[in-house]
């Protein structure tokens, strides 16, 4: 965690409260580790953008197919046998 922390006060149901202590000392963790972990995660995520690999697949099936029915025949033929 950064040395340039701020310590804030929050309001949270008793519920929420009990079960982030619970996790935290499950794991070995303090409140504040589990916390920070949560938000680095979701700035992580908001700044996420797909592999070149996974760029290169995108795309492979043609927007014409009704992807959905394509795979229910598929399971279909798969599970008939």
């Amino acid at each position: 965690m950064p040395a340039d922390t701020v310590k804030l006060t929050i309001r949270l149901p008793q519920r929420d409260v009990r079960f982030v202590k619970d996790y935290a000392r499950a794991h070995g963790l303090t409140v504040t580790e589990v916390i920070d972990r949560y938000l680095r995660r979701m700035r992580e995520l908001e700044n996420y953008s797909p592999s070149p690999a996974l760029d290169e697949i995108t795309g492979l099936v043609p927007s014409d197919i009704d992807v959905e029915d394509e795979h229910r025949r598929h399971q279909l033929v798969k599970h008939s046998r």
